[in-house]
C-alpha cells in the first residue's frame, strides 16, 4: 500500500513538474539579453539584445506599415542591420508572422518625420506633438501591402503582434497608450491609415 502511494505521488509530480516549466513568463523573458526563445514568435535576431538597463530610453512604440510585397521584411532588415540609422525601424514583422530585430537596442534609427500631426484628427495630438518621434519611439515595419496599400497585416503577424507588442512594452516598460499609429502621429498617406488597425488592436487587447 505504501508503495503504491510512493509510486503515484511520484507520478503526480512528474506530470507537475514539466507543466509548471512550460508556463512561459514573459515579462522575465523580456528582460534577458542576447538571443532568446520568446514562447509563440519566430524570432530572427541580426541584433541580440544587450543589457536593458543601458538601452536607449525608449518611451514609445509606432507601428508602421511597408509598401512593399511579402518577403520584403527580410531585405528591409538585413539592410537596417547593415546601416542601423538609416530611414527604417528596429523591428520588421514578414507576412508570415517572421519577426527581424535588426538594430541594436542603443541606437535610434530615422523613422516618422517629426511627429507634426497636430490636428487631433485620430487622437489627442496634444502629448504627441513634436514628442513621439524617432528619438523617443521603437518602430516597428509590417511588411506586405504592396500593391494595394490598403491591404491590412495577414493573420500571422497579427498573432505575432499581440505577443511583440507585451515584449517591448514589458522591456522598456512602455505604458499601453503609448503604442501609436504612425498616421496618429505623423502625416503619412491620404490613401489608408499606416498602422492604425494594429495599434487599435493592441489598444484594446489591453495588458
Amino acid at each position: 500500500m505504501k508503495f503504491r502511494l510512493l509510486l503515484a505521488a511520484l507520478c503526480a509530480a512528474t506530470i507537475a513538474i514539466p507543466a509548471s516549466a512550460e508556463t512561459p513568463d514573459l515579462p522575465a523573458i523580456a528582460r534577458a539579453s542576447g538571443t532568446p526563445e520568446i514562447p509563440g514568435l519566430k524570432m530572427v535576431w541580426l541584433a541580440p539584445w544587450g543589457d536593458v538597463a543601458k538601452a536607449h530610453p525608449w518611451k514609445n512604440i509606432i507601428v508602421h506599415q511597408t509598401e512593399g510585397p511579402a518577403g520584403s521584411a527580410r531585405g528591409g532588415a538585413l539592410a537596417q542591420s547593415k546601416n542601423p540609422t538609416r530611414r527604417g525601424v528596429m523591428v520588421w514583422v514578414e507576412t508570415d508572422g517572421t519577426v527581424y530585430w535588426a538594430v541594436p537596442e542603443n541606437l535610434v534609427p530615422t523613422h516618422t518625420d517629426g511627429a507634426d500631426r497636430n490636428d487631433n484628427k485620430y487622437i489627442d495630438n496634444g502629448p504627441t506633438y513634436h514628442q513621439v518621434n524617432k528619438d523617443t519611439s521603437i518602430g516597428v515595419e509590417f511588411a506586405g501591402n504592396y500593391p494595394d496599400v490598403t491591404r491590412g497585416a495577414t493573420d500571422a503577424q497579427v498573432s505575432a503582434w499581440r505577443i511583440l507588442v507585451k515584449v517591448l512594452r514589458a522591456r522598456y516598460g512602455i505604458p499601453l497608450d503609448h503604442v501609436y499609429a504612425h498616421n496618429w502621429i505623423d502625416y503619412k498617406d491620404a490613401r489608408y491609415c499606416e498602422g492604425c488597425t494594429l495599434a487599435t488592436l493592441a489598444r484594446e487587447w489591453g495588458e
